[in-house]
């Protein structure tokens, strides 16, 4: 278990992050470029823990979990829409695993659905509970110590994620925009 949390270490300083899982692992052959979905939690697990070591070893103080393009929409898009719980719940136990092989702390990751449609303000609902089925998933499998959402491409769905993230569980939840 990580002795400080994220807000301790950003008291603190500068706090080393993890990323590139997606191309790092397309460019070891664990990932198809294109979809970019992050099957290789499930498929390929080893290959995704030793990931986790290098970054780990390199000096990341936070291991983020693989669960970017990890709604049940975007997994539909390759054939795993009904894997989705499993590839969420593997990813969140395989970074606890590593992170706890050192002082390391877990970001439960989500990014950009594919769903949300700002023109179409029904959409909001069907992101959100994306949303909310990948954050029970990730905290059925352990929790995490805090979320990250990133690379959202609307403002509307960055700020569906931070309450759902919030509602989850009272950790921070930094977001960012592509």
């Amino acid at each position: 278990m990580a002795t400080k949390g994220i807000l301790e270490r950003l008291a603190e300083g500068p706090v080393l992050g993890d990323g590139g899982y997606l191309l790092e692992l397309e460019k070891r052959g664990y990932v198809q470029a294109g979809p970019f979905t992050p099957e290789v939690a499930i498929e390929h697990p080893e290959a995704l823990a030793q990931l986790h070591r290098e970054f780990l070893r390199a000096g990341a103080e936070f291991l983020t979990t693989l669960t970017f393009y990890a709604s049940e929409d975007k997994l539909a898009t390759v054939g795993l829409a009904d894997r989705v719980d499993e590839i969420n719940r593997n990813a969140v136990r395989i970074a606890r695993e590593v992170a706890s092989e050192g002082d390391a702390l877990v970001a439960g990751d989500l990014s950009l659905t594919w769903a949300y449609d700002p023109a179409d303000p029904s959409s909001a609902d069907h992101v959100r509970a994306l949303f909310d089925r990948q954050l029970q998933d990730m905290l059925d499998a352990g929790g995490v110590d805090f979320w990250v959402g990133e690379t959202f491409s609307y403002l509307g769905e960055a700020l569906l994620f931070r309450p759902s993230a919030r509602g989850a569980s009272p950790t921070p939840a930094p977001t960012s925009s592509a």
